[in-house]
């Protein structure tokens, strides 16, 4: 039987072995940055939305460099938790019609609704790995798409890719000291 201590365990374990994901977060915000790019660009939003998919692709290869160069752990084999943040990630996938009905009827707004699903989907990280820093920014990076993304005029929607590729570097230090404050804590 899990116990809440159990539980609580393996979750620190998780947010001390996996540094609480900030390598997907910090290969998020220079995705993003580079999202910002694209809306910069002179072509259709249209064209951009699906540049931003494009784009979007270079996640995992990115995250995946960012591991080993913050030596972070992506499978925690002795951890019956660990598959829950893969299963957390693919939850977003069924968002996706919507992003791709945004494209074609409304690609005007396609960045900020990208941008609040990417902010969205980060809220079950906050218990997964035992930190509010993931909570927090889901709400930070949810509504500041929206105001963004309603107030700016549509040659100025980059700036919804440039406040989301801050956010996520912001959260990706407050990751990371959460991360070794836990590890010390632990030793």
């Amino acid at each position: 039987m899990m116990t809440k201590d159990l539980l609580d365990k393996l979750r620190l374990d998780l947010s001390i072995k996996a540094k609480n994901g900030l390598d997907f977060t910090l290969a998020a915000a220079i995705i993003w940055a580079l999202i910002s790019f694209i809306w910069t660009v002179n072509t259709s939003p249209y064209n951009k939305s699906i540049f931003t998919f494009m784009v979007g692709a270079l996640l995992l290869p990115l995250a995946f460099l960012f591991s080993k160069l913050f030596k972070t752990t992506w499978t925690i084999e002795d951890n019956p938790l660990q598959p829950l943040g893969l299963w957390l990630n693919f939850s977003q996938l069924f968002y996706f019609p919507f992003l791709v009905f945004t494209m074609i009827k409304m690609p005007g707004h396609f960045i900020m609704v990208y941008a609040i699903i990417t902010g969205g989907h980060f809220f079950p990280y906050a218990w997964f790995y035992k930190t509010r820093w993931y909570a927090i920014f889901a709400g930070i990076i949810v509504l500041g798409a929206l105001f963004f993304g309603l107030s700016l005029p549509n040659d100025k929607t980059y700036f919804v890719g440039i406040f989301t590729s801050i956010s996520l570097l912001l959260i990706t230090i407050c990751l990371y000291f959460d991360s070794e404050r836990k590890l010390k804590n632990n030793n």
